[in-house]
């Protein structure tokens, strides 16, 4: 018995042990590899001083209406992330894609607060200082719906339009957030680079199929170094706090169209939730046989949905 006891303990010891040398050996890889993904793929857009901080703010098309593009949570490189809906509305309109602190080519906060009031200045500080001057449409995927929210509560006369990405909605975070446990290990994976050792995280995303073979490279290189930063942590820990205060705002008046997924994998009622705030907002929603990345499996019903909108709206 003592010698099966000593026998585990040594395994045990050298599954440590290896355990240990893989997240080591990932690191060092992770460091050397990271200032070449850097250098390899510089950022498309404009880097622009706000708060302390720089955003990436990316821009094409022409038009008299700008349409600018919001991540949801967590979204790594939010530019190459919309790319499928953006580019096939970019001949009819200005498009714009700001980044938050910690997501894309954006710089770090360096611990500036993530509270909803702060990050919608930051984006508006942004485009103004990119040359992107108001109104816009504002077109939310999953988390920033509460931005936008905010936003057209607060500045009504920057904001014509919404069209929601399956847009989050106050009541949808009165389920618990993820566990701390789960949120420190997917950032120990992309601090270690132990990320890198599951490439489908990246190439088998929605937003794949619509970029080119660099775009793809520069997509998965910022997947590697951009999982749930310091600033996309920091967010997810205050978003019930930043629900209530959307909530108490109420719905603001503004078009709204809200593009709607199956809701799987997401929380219970998502769905259902999100049609009630449509209808409460005397907007309208589409349901869509996809999941919650829908701007990146159905792209051309979204972009000929929206222009369809926007035309009525006049813009």
């Amino acid at each position: 018995m003592k010698r099966l006891l000593k026998v585990l303990m040594w395994l045990a010891l050298a599954m440590v042990v290896v355990v240990a040398l893989v997240i080591a050996g990932s690191y060092v890889n992770h460091r050397v590899q990271t200032p070449r993904e850097e250098a390899a793929h510089p950022p498309p857009g404009q880097l622009v001083a706000v708060n302390g901080h720089r955003l990436h703010v990316y821009a094409e098309g022409q038009g008299q209406s700008t349409l600018v593009f919001l991540s949801g949570s967590a979204t790594a490189a939010p530019v190459l992330d919309f790319k499928g809906l953006y580019s096939r509305l970019s001949d009819e309109y200005r498009t714009v894609v700001v980044e938050r602190a910690g997501y894309g080519w954006s710089d770090d906060s360096g611990g500036v607060a993530r509270d909803i009031e702060t990050v919608v200045e930051e984006s508006r500080s942004a485009l103004r200082s990119a040359g992107e001057s108001p109104p816009y449409v504002l077109l939310p995927h999953s988390m920033s719906g509460l931005e936008a929210l905010h936003w057209a509560s607060r500045h009504p006369d920057e904001v014509v339009a919404i069209v929601g990405l399956d847009p989050s909605t106050p009541r949808i975070y009165e389920e618990p957030p993820p566990s701390g446990l789960m949120l420190s290990m997917i950032s120990l994976a992309g601090r270690t680079g132990l990320i890198r050792l599951a490439p489908s995280l990246c190439r088998e995303t929605p937003a794949i199929r619509h970029l080119d073979a660099e775009e793809a490279d520069a997509y998965c290189s910022l997947v590697y170094r951009r999982t749930l930063t310091d600033d996309m942590r920091a967010e997810i820990d205050i978003t019930q706090a930043n629900a209530d205060a959307v909530a108490a705002e109420g719905i603001p008046d503004v078009p709204m169209y809200l593009f709607i997924s199956t809701g799987e994998g997401l929380p219970v009622g998502w769905v259902e939730v999100l049609m009630e705030y449509a209808e409460a907002a005397g907007g309208r929603y589409e349901r869509l046989d996809v999941g919650h990345y829908v701007h990146g499996e159905d792209p051309d019903v979204i972009a000929t949905r929206t222009r369809d909108f926007l035309h009525e709206l006049g813009l």
